[in-house]
């Protein structure tokens, strides 16, 4: 019970502190010292006179009115107290300008740290944090958005460094006005909790060029860094990271990254296999749609299913119509994390965990 009233104590003397050194706190004493006075001088001088103040109270009341309402309810009639309601009626002004400047300062302080990714966020759980910031951004989170009909705008946080204008400019779309944005380095572990890394669902690690001076292995250093530390302040939670080169993958494996994205191998693969004049290019595109119903999807199936043969499973999704074909699993247990399996024999048995892999079509097409 001590400890707790000595952490109480301290509390409140921290705060008298901070309310010291604050010039606001001098000012609203002053006012409110020379209120008393003239409350005091128009009480002292009024009381003897037909003005009708003939208390306290009544002095305290004018003072009151004088002060709020900027009138007089009394008709003073002493020099002395002539002077002390005049000084009653620009107090109240300066009281009142005071109050609404102070007020208006912590609204404007608010807005200013919510445009700059500095504002302190409500706590969720299974947010999804978008770390990073590169040219086409928009693009990106627009992408973000349709690939996951599950999120809704306001359960995304983007973490990142970028100038405070471009976000700002990229809020003004309604389509992301309730986006959270928490400004500072991805990969720091303060900014992390800032951004309620612990309860994160999901978190998509691009790579962020910065001022553009860095090269492919520093951008590449600083997201292995910010996976490691995020995976040591939620070890559950699903992190994908985009490397630019493939040197540090196995660093991002020991790490536990959850998934892997090698863009510039992608990119050769795409731009080799388009050189063949075969149209892969063109099949690649409609696989990976940005539309959540159409081209690999990844789902669930019925957990009837776990134990038995893929080919039972084919078989399920044939009934289904022509809009899903089966075309793999996606195994998820021992040593295995999002590990696809593409075409297995239809005697395999599926394992627990599993997912399956299907190529949507539009039914309507």
């Amino acid at each position: 019970m001590n400890g707790k009233f000595r952490k109480k104590m301290r509390r409140l003397l921290k705060g008298l502190k901070r309310g010291l050194k604050n010039p606001f706190t001098y000012l609203m004493l002053l006012i409110m010292g020379m209120l008393v006075l003239a409350t005091y001088v128009v009480y002292k001088t009024e009381t003897k006179t037909d003005s009708g103040i003939t208390g306290l109270f009544d002095a305290v009341w004018h003072t009151i009115v004088a002060v709020v309402a900027a009138y007089y309810d009394f008709y003073v009639k002493s020099v002395p107290g002539r002077f002390a309601s005049l000084v009653l009626l620009l107090l109240g002004m300066a009281f009142w300008a005071v109050v609404i400047g102070k007020i208006t300062s912590v609204i404007m302080d608010i807005q200013s740290k919510n445009n700059k990714g500095l504002k302190k966020i409500r706590r969720m759980k299974g947010q999804f944090l978008l770390c990073g910031w590169r040219s086409g951004f928009e693009k990106l989170l627009e992408t973000v958005m349709r690939s996951n009909p599950d999120i809704t705008p306001d359960m995304i946080i983007l973490v990142n460094n970028a100038p405070s204008q471009q976000v700002e400019q990229l809020k003004e779309d309604p389509r992301f006005r309730e986006v959270k944005y928490v400004s500072g380095d991805f990969s720091d572990a303060e900014t992390l909790k800032r951004a309620h890394i612990d309860s994160a669902g999901r978190v998509l690690v691009i790579a962020d060029p910065g001022t553009g001076k860095s090269s492919p292995m520093e951008i590449d250093s600083r997201t292995v860094l910010a996976v490691l530390t995020m995976k040591n302040l939620n070890p559950s939670v699903y992190i994908s990271a985009e490397l630019l080169d493939e040197k540090l993958a196995e660093h991002l494996r020991l790490a536990h990254c959850d998934e892997i994205i090698l863009t510039q191998e992608y990119e050769h693969s795409l731009l080799a296999t388009a050189s063949s004049g075969q149209g892969y290019s063109n099949v690649i595109k409609s696989l990976i749609s940005d539309d959540s119903d159409t081209g690999i999807i990844v789902t669930s199936f019925p957990q009837s299913y776990v134990g038995k043969c893929y080919g039972e499973l084919e078989s399920y999704y044939g009934k289904q119509g022509e809009s899903k074909v089966l075309v793999g699993l996606l195994l998820n247990g021992e040593g295995s994390c999002n590990e696809p399996l593409l075409t297995p024999a239809v005697s395999y048995i599926i394992p627990k965990q599993s997912k399956s892999i299907l190529v949507c079509t539009n039914a309507n097409s």
